[in-house]
Protein backbone atom coordinates (compact mmCIF):
# COMPACT_ATOMS: atom_id res chain seq x y z
CA UNK A 1 0.00 0.00 0.00
CA UNK A 2 1.42 3.66 -0.73
CA UNK A 3 1.08 6.09 1.57
CA UNK A 4 -0.46 9.81 0.87
CA UNK A 5 2.66 12.27 1.65
CA UNK A 6 1.75 15.27 3.05
CA UNK A 7 4.52 18.06 3.52
CA UNK A 8 2.70 20.68 3.31
CA UNK A 9 -0.90 23.01 4.34
CA UNK A 10 -1.01 23.75 0.46
CA UNK A 11 -0.79 19.80 -0.20
CA UNK A 12 -3.26 18.76 2.59
CA UNK A 13 -5.54 21.31 1.55
CA UNK A 14 -5.90 20.40 -2.11
CA UNK A 15 -6.64 16.59 -0.67
CA UNK A 16 -10.13 18.33 0.83
CA UNK A 17 -12.86 15.84 -0.02
CA UNK A 18 -10.39 12.69 -0.85
CA UNK A 19 -10.68 9.82 0.20
CA UNK A 20 -6.82 8.81 1.35
CA UNK A 21 -7.04 5.31 1.65
CA UNK A 22 -7.62 2.26 3.80
CA UNK A 23 -4.86 0.45 6.98
CA UNK A 24 -4.49 -2.98 6.97
CA UNK A 25 -6.36 -4.73 9.13
CA UNK A 26 -5.67 -5.10 12.79
CA UNK A 27 -6.90 -8.03 14.91
CA UNK A 28 -7.65 -7.57 18.36
CA UNK A 29 -6.72 -10.20 21.14
CA UNK A 30 -7.98 -10.96 24.53
CA UNK A 31 -4.42 -9.86 25.77
CA UNK A 32 -4.55 -6.26 24.06
CA UNK A 33 -7.86 -6.17 25.72
CA UNK A 34 -7.13 -7.10 28.97
CA UNK A 35 -3.86 -5.01 29.13
CA UNK A 36 -6.26 -2.62 28.05
CA UNK A 37 -8.19 -3.04 30.75
CA UNK A 38 -5.11 -3.13 32.95
CA UNK A 39 -4.19 0.22 31.94
CA UNK A 40 -7.90 1.71 32.21
CA UNK A 41 -8.86 -0.05 35.14
CA UNK A 42 -11.51 -0.86 33.46
CA UNK A 43 -12.37 -4.78 33.81
CA UNK A 44 -16.06 -5.14 33.41
CA UNK A 45 -16.76 -8.43 32.59
CA UNK A 46 -17.83 -8.39 28.85
CA UNK A 47 -14.45 -7.13 28.26
CA UNK A 48 -12.46 -9.98 30.59
CA UNK A 49 -14.35 -12.62 31.69
CA UNK A 50 -14.28 -14.33 28.57
CA UNK A 51 -16.51 -17.44 30.19
CA UNK A 52 -19.13 -15.21 31.69
CA UNK A 53 -19.27 -13.63 28.21
CA UNK A 54 -20.03 -16.49 26.30
CA UNK A 55 -22.52 -17.19 28.71
CA UNK A 56 -24.63 -13.73 29.30
CA UNK A 57 -23.30 -11.55 26.65
CA UNK A 58 -25.37 -10.70 24.12
CA UNK A 59 -22.65 -10.88 21.90
CA UNK A 60 -21.32 -14.90 22.42
CA UNK A 61 -18.04 -13.49 23.47
CA UNK A 62 -15.85 -10.48 24.81
CA UNK A 63 -15.74 -6.97 23.61
CA UNK A 64 -12.99 -5.03 22.61
CA UNK A 65 -13.42 -1.49 24.71
CA UNK A 66 -15.13 1.33 22.62
CA UNK A 67 -11.82 3.45 23.81
CA UNK A 68 -9.32 0.91 23.23
CA UNK A 69 -10.95 0.89 19.51
CA UNK A 70 -10.12 4.64 19.16
CA UNK A 71 -6.63 4.35 20.99
CA UNK A 72 -5.52 2.40 17.77
CA UNK A 73 -6.43 5.26 15.68
CA UNK A 74 -2.82 6.65 15.55
CA UNK A 75 -1.17 3.52 14.10
CA UNK A 76 -3.79 2.86 11.59
CA UNK A 77 -3.29 6.32 10.78
CA UNK A 78 0.18 6.00 10.26
CA UNK A 79 -0.47 3.34 7.65
CA UNK A 80 -2.59 5.75 5.17
CA UNK A 81 -0.74 9.13 5.77
CA UNK A 82 3.14 9.89 5.99
CA UNK A 83 2.52 13.55 7.18
CA UNK A 84 6.27 15.39 6.77
CA UNK A 85 8.42 18.53 7.30
CA UNK A 86 6.63 19.02 10.79
CA UNK A 87 7.96 20.62 13.90
CA UNK A 88 4.93 19.66 15.83
CA UNK A 89 1.58 17.16 15.39
CA UNK A 90 -1.48 17.46 18.15
CA UNK A 91 -4.14 15.63 18.21
CA UNK A 92 -6.62 18.01 19.26
CA UNK A 93 -10.14 16.25 19.50
CA UNK A 94 -12.77 13.60 18.31
CA UNK A 95 -15.69 14.82 16.46
CA UNK A 96 -19.09 13.16 15.66
CA UNK A 97 -18.00 9.88 16.87
CA UNK A 98 -20.73 7.07 17.11
CA UNK A 99 -20.31 3.54 18.08
CA UNK A 100 -22.06 1.60 15.30
CA UNK A 101 -21.25 -1.80 16.36
CA UNK A 102 -19.24 -4.04 18.84
CA UNK A 103 -15.47 -5.29 18.27
CA UNK A 104 -15.55 -8.87 19.13
CA UNK A 105 -12.44 -10.33 20.55
CA UNK A 106 -10.18 -11.57 17.38
CA UNK A 107 -12.19 -9.60 15.13
CA UNK A 108 -9.97 -7.58 12.61
CA UNK A 109 -10.00 -3.94 11.76
CA UNK A 110 -9.08 -1.19 9.14
CA UNK A 111 -9.52 2.51 9.23
CA UNK A 112 -10.71 4.09 5.90
CA UNK A 113 -9.79 7.78 6.07
CA UNK A 114 -10.84 11.07 4.09
CA UNK A 115 -9.88 14.58 4.07
CA UNK A 116 -13.04 16.49 5.38
CA UNK A 117 -11.66 19.81 6.00
CA UNK A 118 -8.70 21.93 6.36
CA UNK A 119 -7.90 25.18 7.57
CA UNK A 120 -5.04 27.87 8.26
CA UNK A 121 -5.27 29.11 11.60
CA UNK A 122 -2.53 31.59 11.73
CA UNK A 123 0.29 29.44 10.43
CA UNK A 124 -0.70 26.05 12.55
CA UNK A 125 -2.84 23.30 9.79
CA UNK A 126 -6.00 22.44 11.31
CA UNK A 127 -7.15 19.11 9.61
CA UNK A 128 -10.72 17.12 10.13
CA UNK A 129 -9.96 13.35 9.16
CA UNK A 130 -13.45 11.58 8.24
CA UNK A 131 -12.98 8.09 9.76
CA UNK A 132 -14.59 4.71 9.62
CA UNK A 133 -13.20 1.73 11.42
CA UNK A 134 -14.45 -1.17 9.42
CA UNK A 135 -15.00 -4.96 10.95
CA UNK A 136 -13.86 -7.57 8.51
CA UNK A 137 -17.08 -9.35 7.51
CA UNK A 138 -19.80 -7.35 9.56
CA UNK A 139 -21.85 -4.76 7.43
CA UNK A 140 -21.60 -2.17 10.06
CA UNK A 141 -18.44 -0.31 10.88
CA UNK A 142 -17.35 -0.18 14.49
CA UNK A 143 -17.52 3.65 14.76
CA UNK A 144 -17.61 6.58 12.38
CA UNK A 145 -17.11 10.12 12.76
CA UNK A 146 -13.68 12.82 12.69
CA UNK A 147 -10.61 12.89 14.25
CA UNK A 148 -8.90 16.63 14.64
CA UNK A 149 -4.85 17.09 13.93
CA UNK A 150 -3.62 20.21 14.41
CA UNK A 151 -0.32 20.37 11.88
CA UNK A 152 3.04 22.77 12.66
CA UNK A 153 4.39 22.61 9.25
CA UNK A 154 8.07 23.62 9.09
CA UNK A 155 8.42 26.93 6.76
Amino acid sequence: MNKVIIKSFDELEKLIGSDLGISEYHEFTQEQINLFADATLDHQWIHTDVEKAKDESPFGTTIAHGYLTISILPHLWNQIVDVQNLKLQVNYGIEKLKFNAPVKVNDKVRLHAKVIDAKNLRGVCKANIGIKLEIEGARKPAYEGEIVFLYHFND
